[in-house]
């Protein structure tokens, strides 16, 4: 009996999260100069909303990048190099949030692993042409009618 209250329960509420609004100020980042602004631009474009999983932070309008936006600028504002700011939210949300992750014993099969499957599949193609021309031919039978 508690476990369908609580499920209706929820279904009632789901119908809510709907209506979700974004809290906070929503103004874009005002920046120094053209250089800031110009940094900003790049790191974030570099950068992956860990949310939205498919968009850079730059392009994302989830809550979570907008705050990782801030961040990214209240780093930049603190003389941290682009470097430092990566490995910043490396240490704190994993390699994922790279949109080029960095070539290492965890993204070894990232980024050759596509090579290899092509170089699988040409390899069985090849096999399987050099096989299909050993084949025995069909012998030739005079007596059938066509």
């Amino acid at each position: 009996m508690r476990k369908a209250l609580a499920l209706m329960l929820l279904c009632l509420w789901l119908p809510l999260a709907a209506l979700a609004q974004v809290k906070g100020d929503v103004a874009p980042p005002v920046f120094r100069d053209g250089f800031e602004e110009q940094r900003f631009r790049q790191l974030t474009h570099e950068l992956r909303c860990v949310m939205c999983q498919n968009q850079s932070l730059a392009d994302s309008n989830a809550e979570i990048a907008r705050d990782l936006r801030n961040e990214v600028l209240v780093l930049m504002r603190q003389g941290k190099t682009d470097a430092e700011i990566r490995d910043f939210m490396v240490a704190r949300y994993g390699e994922f949030v790279l949109y080029k992750p960095r070539l290492g014993g965890g993204t070894l099969l990232l980024w050759f692993g596509p090579l290899a499957l092509v170089l699988i599949g040409a390899g069985l193609v090849f096999m399987l042409v050099r096989r299909g021309g050993k084949r025995a031919a069909i012998p030739v039978d005079d007596k059938q009618e066509w």
